[in-house]
């Protein structure tokens, strides 16, 4: 079993080499800082800081850039490999959405990618303890939380208490695909973004 200092090591290694990985991405695609930028909505300057490594790059933009590039998160860093890191969860129904584990700890934080089809679009708000980020890949995913309304369209990011009453599906028009990202209390998932860099 590995140390934690030597799993602190292997990730400062995999994240030193993320920029040049990225720079390689974006060169063989042939696609320019300023078309990555307006790909992505994250500014030049940041995008150049993350492939000199003078930045190191966040989930957030890693998502943005793996959307862009369409090509997986490990690939882009070029995660250690550990044996077969494939998770084999099948896919569920929940209120006829699709439902994809993408995590087997059921007391930790749990993530799945969900299929949100056009169709029911009548409120039924919850809330209970937690906190919920929620990134849309595709499409757009209508959010209820408490009296506010609102539609985010693929690339946002809604991050909330989920103590607040609340409720996301369908816009009525197309379906959406969204990474949930789900934490108890205690688990809270911080992300920093300064608006005036991305």
């Amino acid at each position: 079993m590995r140390s934690v200092d030597e799993t602190s090591s292997s990730i400062a290694a995999v994240l030193e080499q993320a920029g040049p990985r990225l720079k390689r991405f974006r060169v063989q695609r042939g696609i320019t800082l300023a078309g990555l930028a307006a790909a992505t909505g994250i500014s030049k300057s940041t995008l150049s800081r993350l492939e000199t490594g003078r930045r190191r790059p966040t989930l957030e933009l890693l998502l943005a850039l793996s959307l862009a590039f369409r090509a997986p998160l490990d690939d882009l860093v070029g995660a250690p490999e550990v044996g077969d890191p494939r998770i084999r969860l099948k896919p569920g129904r929940v209120k006829g959405r699709t439902v994809i584990p993408l995590t087997r700890q059921p007391d930790g934080m749990q993530v799945w990618k969900i299929v949100v089809p056009a169709g029911n679009v009548i409120p039924e708000t919850r809330a209970h303890d937690g906190h919920e980020w929620i990134y849309v890949l595709s499409g757009h995913l209508r959010l209820v939380l408490g009296e506010r309304d609102w539609v985010l369209g693929a690339g946002e990011i809604a991050e909330f208490d989920t103590q607040v009453p609340h409720w996301f599906g369908s816009t009525g028009e197309e379906a959406a695909e969204i990474l949930s990202i789900f934490a108890r209390p205690g688990e809270r998932m911080t992300v920093r973004t300064s608006t005036s860099e991305i």
